[in-house]
Order: structure tokens, then sequence, then C-alpha cells
């Protein structure tokens, strides 16, 4: 525990951002350090996230959280990967919910040549996380980290639980916590895995995208997509945090330091646009798994199979693997024709299941 100065110091932090104050960078981390390595009382701890998150923290204060989350927090994976290495994951807390779409993406561009650490948790709302899901087609999530270092070295694909490598601040605050905090917005920026160089992060919001991206720029990551779908009909501010095949998507892309902004529909990847009920969840995680592994097994011609090849080409296109969204989707689709993103679950299977 902090000693009496620290203590008091830690409190006047707390009242100067309660009043308007912003940290730098370093200031942040320093805080956020306190708050994971538990170095200040509980009610200090609470008083300081909810100021912070009340007075809307800024991009620069966002990263020196992150390095706090992700240099106190974050156990690592390290493989001998040269070249991309990408993860596909989503914010959740979306208004529209789809069936589980980052796992089967993650697998269909791995079956197409890009290594993927796919990281995810339980769900947050809706019906299915990506843990629940991948638990339900025989991973054990459980399963030590150096597994999953053993597969995406071996086989190019791996899942990285936030049970398993987030060590214990984080871990112990939501245990707890029921209001919303920083954590919330760097939680799915964490990268267990030291060679991630590209990321596709959907987001329940435009705003969110924006604040992803500036901040994945100020951590260097140098290729990052955060999209968010919308369906046609259906008002703009209620969408997915995924590439929607059901209206249009506002993209936030960012390559080498520069960002840009702008819309796609399904038609700018060859596909044809469909109605939201096509893609929208089923009632548990079971059936959501049932339809992931029906397009695993051969049924690649369906609105799931364009959903989840869609997503796929997004991550080939800003890996650099498809010159564009368009080739990315063929790439996808054949790989998912080919059997090969079940061979990907398979060899999941085998290194992470049950019985590694």
């Amino acid at each position: 525990m902090s000693s009496e100065n620290q203590l008091r110091e830690f409190g006047k932090l707390i009242c100067s951002i309660a009043e308007g104050s912003f940290m730098t960078r370093k200031q942040s981390c320093e805080a956020y350090k306190n708050i994971i390595l538990n170095e200040q009382p509980e009610l200090q701890q609470g008083a300081f996230l909810m100021a912070h998150i009340t007075r809307k923290p800024s991009v620069e204060e966002l990263s020196g959280a992150w390095d706090a989350l992700n240099q106190y927090d974050t156990e690592k994976i390290s493989v001998n990967i040269s070249g991309p290495v990408c993860d596909i994951v989503g914010t959740g807390s979306d208004p529209l919910k789809t069936v589980n779409c980052s796992t089967p993406a993650a697998l269909i561009a791995s079956a197409c040549g890009l290594p993927v650490a796919k990281k995810g948790a339980r769900l947050v709302t809706g019906v299915s996380g990506a843990s629940d899901v991948l638990e339900i087609l025989g991973i054990n999530l459980n399963a030590p980290l150096s597994q999953a270092e053993k597969c995406l070295d071996k086989y190019g694909i791996c899942y990285l639980p936030g049970e398993a490598f987030l060590k214990s601040g984080w871990a112990r605050l939501i245990k707890t916590m029921r209001f919303t905090s920083a954590f919330n917005i760097i939680g799915p920026l964490t990268c267990p895995c030291e060679k991630t160089n590209c990321i596709v992060i959907g987001a329940y919001s435009p705003e969110v995208c924006d604040q992803l991206v500036s901040i994945l720029k100020q951590i260097n990551m140098p290729f990052a997509l955060a999209p968010f779908g919308m369906v046609d009909g259906i008002d703009k501010n209620k969408g997915m945090d995924e590439f929607s095949l059901s209206g249009p998507t506002r993209v936030v892309e960012l390559k080498n330091n520069n960002i840009q902004i702008y819309e796609v529909r399904p038609e700018d990847f060859g596909l044809k646009t469909v109605d939201f009920s096509k893609i929208s969840s089923s009632r548990t995680a079971h059936e959501n798994s049932r339809r992931i592994l029906k397009v695993l097994e051969g049924q690649y011609d369906t609105p799931d199979a364009d959903f989840f090849c869609m997503n796929a080409a997004a991550a080939l296109y800003i890996s650099g693997l498809a010159d564009n969204y368009a080739k990315g989707l063929e790439m996808a689709k054949q790989a998912a024709a080919q059997g090969k993103a079940l061979e990907k679950l398979e060899k999941l299977r085998q290194m992470q299941g049950d019985q590694p």
C-alpha cells in the first residue's frame, strides 16, 4: 500500500481531474499503474476512474493508460513470424446483434495465409462472445498461453482469451465494477502477441472508432481498420462492430501514420446487400456456433458465409495480402470453399483444445 504522502498526492490528482485538468501520457501511465497494481485503496481507485471517464479522457491520456495495461497487466506470447500478424476483434456493446463474426473471420483470414493472433473474451452484451463460441467448438479456455504461442508459430492461428493474458489488475476490477471506465476503451487494444502489427477492431459507435484509431496511432500500430457497420432503413446511430452485409460501413483506416475515413458497401466487396435478419444473432451461443461450423464445413454460399468472408477480406486488405476489399473477398471465399478454414479450426483444437 502507498505511503500517506502517496495517498495524498493521488487524492490531489483525483480532484484536479474532476476540476478539468489533463494529464500527460506519462502521468496517465503512472496513475493507471497505481490502479492496476492495487497501490491505492479501492475508494481512491473508484473515485479516480469515475472522475476520469466523466471528464472524458484525451487520446494522450488513454495512450498512457494503455501503456500501463500493456506493461503491468498483459502477459505476452512471442513467435518467430516475419511479416504481418493480425488481430480481428470487436468492442461489443453494439446495438445491432449479429452472429459471431470475428472468430470465423479470423479462421478464414488465417486460411488465406495471414497469421492471426485473435484475442477475445466471454460475452459482454448480446448472446455470445468469442470465448463462448470457441469453447463450444472445442477450445480449452484454460489452456496455458504457451499452447497458443505454439499454435500461432506452427499453424498461423491462435486464440488468446482475455482471462488468460490479463494478469490481475483489469481482471480484479471487472469482478466488482459496474460502471464504464477507460479500461472499456483500451481493453480491446491490448497486444498479448508482441508481433501483432495490424488489427481490424470494430466498435459500437463512430466516435469510439475514431478514438481507437487515434490511440493505435499513438502506440505505433502501423495498420488498422475500425469499422462501424450500419443497416439500410435503420437509424444510422444504431450499428454493429463489424463490416456490414446489410448496408454501409463507416471505416476509419490507419496506414503508416495516416488516418482516413470513408464508407464502403457490400458491393465494394463484390457482394449483394442482404436483409439484416439474415446475419442477426441466434438466440443462443450454441446456435451461433452451429452457424459458424456450417460455413466452415462447406456451406459457403450463404449470407453468413458472405458476412464472415467480407470481414476476413478486411483483414487481408489491411495486412497487405490483398490489394483491395474485392480481392480479399475473392481469396476468403476460395479458402472457405476449399475447407482450409475448417482445417485451421482443427489445428486450433489440436493445440488449444481440451487435450492439447
